[in-house]
């Protein structure tokens, strides 16, 4: 009998089944890694560093997620492992990524049929489970999540109404037999607070072997170049591993954990610990060469928005822009202006815009804005404005350079962030940020000013106060030719 309101009125179910059907809104699976590691840095979180890793538990090949956050209450895993709860609040400086309750379970799922969440708030242990496999095995006709809370200081359980079923059925269907096992997962987050996830059941492809990559590179997880015969599957439809590049060369972060991560926030905050390697973050808008600023103001938002532009240090053939959401990336090499005209092969190349579009709704799996008339009008501005930079570039450059869009092997300015304080730090032009040691800190900044964490970074400019950096002489002198 399906349960009643408290009004008598029965309430809507949620099948088993939708889990996977949920977890199909990523069709390329770094889409459903960015979810977790969007969790441990969000604000109430708030985590400094989180550690992503293979390992294998009793033969399970698995993926795990542990960070050093906040960690959670027992209600609030519960809300973690329901649908469409998000209490997550932030400031001006600090936005929350997340905005519908819904990417624990789509990102988890995704990546696997079974997770397992360990987390530590400080005053209670608290262990949840969402598994297909269990909710198969038992034959579920809604989706049920054991959770278990213990008090963090003597790991007695707190007695509820559903805490010895819900052990239970931990022990039983988890891979964990025992509540010794559970307290070694727990003390495996170092930190008094924090969470760890356990993904196991890792989907695989039509030959049996992993979706992912994680034997090529021992510091990385990659997405391994298969043709379409041996594309993975999902509900016998072939799904893209892979976001569309059909006309460019394609970028290491569409294949390669370590590399999307590096470029995942705008204003990196947390440090990403790849199969115990850390990742070396970028700066996005100070990792260019010939920087310089333009100003969007959309006729249907009062904000003045900062469009960064320069060029790729790396690989000229990467270009377009790099559209963020609440300091998330959301689209990666969006070529837009001449980057899109094949007779324009010299206007465009090697360029890279940066912009921050929160005045956008991003799409459900947070890979793409949603195609409405503000998100064309916005590509449309785009365009022009990087027409504009390639032509002020060319007009002041072909004279004393010849060709501007040859790469440059540095940024204009070198930036570091400091392992303790996580704050970033300019350096002089002169050094080498290949030279620099791996793990860096604010008492090495050879600028005196910021040479403590206890100082704050040097201050972006306000909304009010953004202009842009550079007069467009190439339009004057248009107007100059046309009134003659």
């Amino acid at each position: 009998m399906a349960r009643l309101s408290d009004n008598g009125i029965r309430l809507s179910a949620l099948s088993p089944t939708y889990l996977d059907t949920n977890s199909t809104s990523h069709t390329w699976p770094f889409s459903a890694v960015a979810e977790l590691v969007d969790n441990a840095c969000d604000p109430g979180v708030c985590a400094k560093q989180m550690w992503i890793d293979v390992t294998e538990i009793k033969n399970e090949l698995c993926l795990t997620f542990t960070d050093n956050g906040n960690g959670m209450t027992p209600i609030n895993l519960h809300k973690m492992l329901s649908f469409g709860f998000t209490s997550k609040t932030g400031t001006r400086k600090h936005l929350p990524i997340g905005m519908y309750g819904n990417g624990f379970k789509s990102g988890s799922m995704r990546l696997g049929k079974d997770a397992i969440v360990f987390t530590k708030n400080g005053g209670a242990l608290s262990v949840g489970l969402l598994s297909q496999s269990y909710l198969e095995k038992i034959k579920a006709q809604a989706v049920i999540v054991p959770i278990v809370p213990f008090n963090q200081q003597n790991k007695n359980m707190i007695i509820t109404e559903d805490s010895k079923p819900s052990l239970a059925a931990i022990l039983q269907y988890s891979l964990f037999k025992t509540q010794e096992e559970l307290f070694e997962e727990f003390d495996t987050i170092t930190s008094k607070k924090g969470t760890r996830i356990i993904i196991w059941n890792i989907r695989r492809n039509k030959d049996g072997k992993p979706e992912l990559d994680f034997e090529t590179d021992p510091f990385d997880i990659r997405i391994p170049d298969i043709g379409s015969e041996e594309s993975s599957v999902n509900q016998g439809k072939k799904t893209s591993l892979r976001p569309e590049r059909l006309d460019q060369q394609i970028p290491e972060s569409d294949y390669s954990l370590r590399a999307y991560c590096s470029i995942l926030y705008l204003k990196p905050r947390m440090q990403i610990v790849l199969c115990k390697k850390k990742v070396k973050t970028q700066l996005i808008t100070k990792s260019l060469a010939h920087i310089e600023h333009d100003v969007y103001k959309p006729s249907f938002s009062n904000k003045r928005v900062r469009i960064t532009f320069g060029f790729n240090c790396k690989n000229k053939e990467h270009c377009g822009i790099m559209m963020y959401h609440r300091n998330r990336l959301m689209k990666s090499y969006e070529k837009v202006g001449c980057q899109n005209k094949s007779t324009s092969r010299a206007c465009g190349i090697g360029v890279i815009g940066v912009i921050e579009c929160n005045f956008l709704k991003p799409a459900h799996n947070k890979q793409n804005f949603d195609y409405t008339k503000e998100y064309r009008l916005t590509l449309q501005a785009l365009g022009q404005k990087l027409n504009d930079y390639c032509k002020e570039k060319k007009a002041k450059e072909a004279d004393s350079t010849g060709m501007i869009d040859e790469p440059r092997s540095s940024p204009d300015q070198p930036w570091v962030q400091c392992e303790t304080c996580m704050k970033w730090r300019k350096l002089p032009p002169e050094v080498d940020p290949d030279s620099l040691p791996e793990n860096w800190y604010c008492n090495m900044n050879p600028d005196s000013k910021f040479r403590d964490c206890s100082i704050p970074e040097e201050p972006e400019e306000n909304d009010d106060e953004i202009t842009p950096s550079y007069e467009k002489t190439f339009k004057k002198q248009d107007q100059n030719l046309e009134s003659k």
